[in-house]
């Protein structure tokens, strides 16, 4: 009985300090912050940011390639050339997600290092359909200024060099937060 009683307030207790400090937020004015910035992913050449890092055995591993995981550590920059000032990292995998090679799953984090945002975060979840001109992925979460964000990132690729797995991502991302 006495192991009952404790279990039960055990579990209030949890359930109350979760509430509170979920409730902290509650009463503050949601924000909403955009932003462009370009993703500098290079698999070839020097400096190279993206790796394969798994794949289907026996098959050749490629960003068109259905099963290929890649680790990637990204700059993002403020304009499209690949040696303007840089405002963060993606840091995370994607992974060919679809038989026909046609889309990317990815899972990332976005670590900014610029002024306005350094140390924070926004977590980036979605189906990246890159044949498609215009694809929408998720803004799922975020850290620092970004805490408790959730949004939406339109991506345009405006840079392909297929053979060499080489591309230019313009983020155009919209993130509502605390």
């Amino acid at each position: 009985m006495a192991t009952k009683i404790f279990t039960l307030s055990l579990m209030f207790l949890l359930a109350l300090a979760t509430s509170t400090a979920a409730s902290k937020y509650q009463f503050q004015k949601l924000k909403e912050t955009n932003m462009v910035f370009y993703m500098q992913d290079w698999e070839t050449g020097a400096n190279a940011t993206t790796f394969p890092v798994a794949g289907i055995p026996h098959k050749r591993w490629g960003v068109l390639s259905f099963g290929t995981i890649f680790a990637i550590d990204d700059k993002l920059t403020v304009a499209i050339e690949r040696n303007s000032s840089e405002v963060g990292r993606a840091h995370g995998i994607y992974v060919n997600s679809a038989l026909d090679g046609s889309d990317l799953h990815l899972l990332m984090s976005f670590v900014f290092t610029n002024k306005a945002y350094n140390g924070s975060t926004l977590e980036i979840q979605g189906a990246n359909r890159f044949y498609l001109k215009y694809r929408e992925v998720s803004v799922v979460s975020g850290t620092g200024i970004f805490r408790l964000a959730r949004g939406y990132a339109t991506l345009e690729t405006v840079f392909i060099d297929i053979p060499n797995s080489n591309a230019i991502i313009r983020w155009n991302v919209t993130v509502f937060h605390y």
